[in-house]
């Protein structure tokens, strides 16, 4: 069973595309404004990592300790290439341990509008788990409520929709910072996990 949304079966033609060394760095600029407004050393877990390229590459670039997460063994693979001193496991999102730890960030860049509705909002309370106290996280799905086919796998993705995951975040003790959107169209949700 392919626990990586499809990505897997594509991973070939990803790795030498769209999260090869010649990838388009959509998202890159996005990424480096927010890890910016971060303290250079602090702890961030990038969710569904693949091969590193932008997301893991641009944090590494602002001075921040990161720890990966995909499900997908050739994008762990890769990524293991080319950052060997960044602690990565391969192991779905919605079954991972997170590494046991609480962390300062969390980056989650394409990747929750892959996952099931009721699996979207699970990961969402558990973001809150995964965060310190005025953690800081930063993810991408659009604002309409959608369902579309990924245009590399097939596979159908939904979003839930900006009203949908800004009341999961406030139920799950964030507050909502900013929303946004890259170059390439993608909607990015920026908040802060509440004081306990």
């Amino acid at each position: 069973m392919d626990r990586s949304n499809g990505y897997e079966g594509v991973a070939r033609e990803f790795l030498t595309g769209r999260g090869g060394p010649q990838s388009s760095r959509i998202g890159a600029t996005s990424i480096r404004e927010w890890a910016r407004q971060l303290t250079p050393g602090v702890t961030v877990l990038d969710l569904g990592c693949g091969s590193g390229i932008p997301t893991t590459e641009t944090l590494i670039d602002e001075g921040l300790s990161v720890h990966a997460v995909d499900a997908a063994p050739s994008f762990v693979e890769a990524f293991q290439r080319r950052f060997p001193n960044v602690p990565v496991v391969c192991e779905p999102v919605e079954d991972s341990s997170f590494f046991g730890r609480r962390f300062d960030a969390v980056l989650a860049w394409g990747l929750i509008f892959l996952l099931e509705s009721s699996t979207q909002e699970a990961l969402i309370r558990r973001f809150a788990d995964a965060l310190k106290p005025e953690g800081r996280l930063l993810f991408t799905s659009p604002p309409q409520a959608i369902t579309w086919n990924d245009a590399m796998t097939g596979q159908e993705s939904r979003s839930l929709g900006a009203d949908a995951y800004r009341r999961l975040l406030a139920e799950a003790g964030f507050t909502v910072l900013d929303e946004y959107e890259d170059e390439g169209e993608n909607h990015y949700y920026d908040a802060i996990r509440n004081r306990e």
